[in-house]
C-alpha cells in the first residue's frame, strides 16, 4: 500500500485553503460609498482629460490636412466641418473612452485611481468584466446625464444649461446610492454589475495582476 508524499498533500490541501481565503475576501469586500467612488473618478478625470485632448490635437490635425484650405494668417483660420466633428471626433472620444475602463476592468477591475481608493468593479458573479459589460455600464451611467441634458435643453436651450444639467445627472447616479438599500449606483442596476470597496490587505494592484498572469503564462 503506497504511502503519499508531504508534498502531495500540502497540493491536495492547498485548494480548500485558497477556497476558504477567497470567501473570507468576499465577506469583508463591501459595496463602496458614493464618496469613495467620485474621490477615484476624480483621479482617473485627470488621465481621461490628457488622453482625450491628445486624441482631440490628433484629429484636429488630420481633418485640417483633408477637409480645409490652410492659410498663413488667424483671419484666415477656420473651424473643422460639422460632419467631421459629429462623424469622427464625437464617435472617437467615446471610443477612447470605452477603451480606457474597458482596459483596466478586464484587466484587474480598477483603474489608477480605482486601485489607489482600493474599488474593485465586477460583474453580480464576482467576476472581472468583459468588453460587452464595459460597454453596457459605460451607456447605464450615461443614460441619466443625457436624460438631464435633455430636460436642460428643453428649459434653457443655452449651452450652460445643458452641461449644468448633464452634470446633475452625473451626480444623481452616485446620490442614488444613498436611497438604494444595497447602496447601489444606477449604472449598478442597470448593467448587473457592481463597485466593491477591498479590504487593504487584499487589495490586488492592477500591475500585479498583469505581471502575475504574465509570470503564469
Amino acid at each position: 500500500m503506497s504511502k503519499s508524499s508531504p508534498k502531495a498533500a500540502t497540493k491536495a490541501k492547498s485548494p480548500r485553503k485558497q477556497s476558504a481565503h477567497q470567501t473570507s475576501v468576499v465577506e469583508e469586500a463591501m459595496v463602496a460609498k458614493p464618496g469613495t467612488r467620485l474621490a477615484a473618478i476624480l483621479y482617473d478625470g485627470m488621465l481621461i482629460l490628457a488622453l482625450l485632448f491628445l486624441v482631440g490635437t490628433i484629429l484636429t490635425v488630420i481633418g485640417t490636412l483633408l477637409t480645409m484650405e490652410t492659410g498663413t494668417q488667424s483671419q484666415q483660420a477656420r473651424s473643422l466641418p460639422t460632419w467631421y466633428q459629429n462623424a469622427i471626433m464625437t464617435p472617437s472620444f467615446i471610443l477612447t473612452l470605452v477603451g480606457f475602463y474597458g482596459l483596466f476592468w478586464r484587466r484587474g477591475g480598477q483603474t489608477l485611481g480605482m486601485q489607489t481608493w482600493r474599488l474593485k468593479t465586477v460583474n453580480n458573479s464576482g467576476h472581472l468584466l468583459t468588453w460587452g459589460q464595459s460597454f453596457k455600464r459605460i451607456l447605464a451611467a450615461s443614460l441619466m446625464p443625457l436624460i438631464f441634458g435633455l430636460i436642460g435643453s428643453v428649459i434653457g436651450g443655452s449651452r450652460a444649461i445643458l452641461l449644468t444639467s448633464a452634470f446633475l445627472g452625473f451626480i444623481f447616479n452616485y446620490a442614488f446610492c444613498l436611497f438604494n438599500r444595497r447602496g447601489l449606483a444606477v449604472q449598478d442596476m442597470l448593467s448587473n454589475t457592481i463597485t466593491l470597496k477591498m479590504p487593504k490587505t487584499e487589495n490586488e494592484g492592477l500591475w500585479r495582476v498583469i505581471r502575475n498572469r504574465k509570470a503564469n503564462k
